[in-house]
């Protein structure tokens, strides 16, 4: 369990949303907490998660890329020990394959099947760093899936 208030706050809009079915009201909240924090001149790990939850509630596939694509530029900037001074279980490395899955998913959207695919690829790469747990079961899972929507060999 985390022990960052804004990790907790993000983690109550995802609970919101993915829970709750208050897509409006995780998108509000998320937006304060992005105002909160400076937006992208926060630190990197709340900008990474409040980027990659965000881009989850947005209507328009262009917008769900711009919050996917700061997400994956501020996850470059965060290290392992930021995440576990947060209380975060999972290291830095396993929130790249998520990262690329959406990224992945929104260029397929978009029709850009070449980014696609490159996304997929990274994301592939990445998979080792994902326990067998729920989490890491739920990535595997939206890979094959979009693998499957690529015409991609599992």
């Amino acid at each position: 369990m985390t022990t960052d208030p804004t990790m907790t706050r993000i983690g109550h809009g995802v609970e919101l949303h993915h829970h709750q079915g208050q897509r409006e009201a995780a998108r509000a909240l998320f937006a304060q907490i992005w105002d909160d924090i400076d937006g992208e001149q926060g630190d990197p790990l709340h900008v990474c998660v409040l980027a990659h939850s965000m881009a989850d509630v947005q209507d328009d596939v262009r917008q769900e890329l711009m919050w996917d694509l700061r997400a994956l530029a501020a996850a470059d900037l965060v290290t392992d020990e930021r995440v576990a001074q947060a209380g975060v279980t999972l290291s830095v490395a396993g929130l790249y394959p998520s990262l690329h899955l959406n990224l992945s998913d929104c260029y397929r959207k978009l029709g850009d099947l070449i980014r696609a695919r490159e996304h997929l690829q990274q994301a592939r790469a990445g998979i080792g760093a994902l326990g067998d747990d729920e989490y890491g079961r739920l990535i595997r899972g939206g890979l094959e899936r979009l693998a499957e929507q690529l015409g991609e060999a599992i």
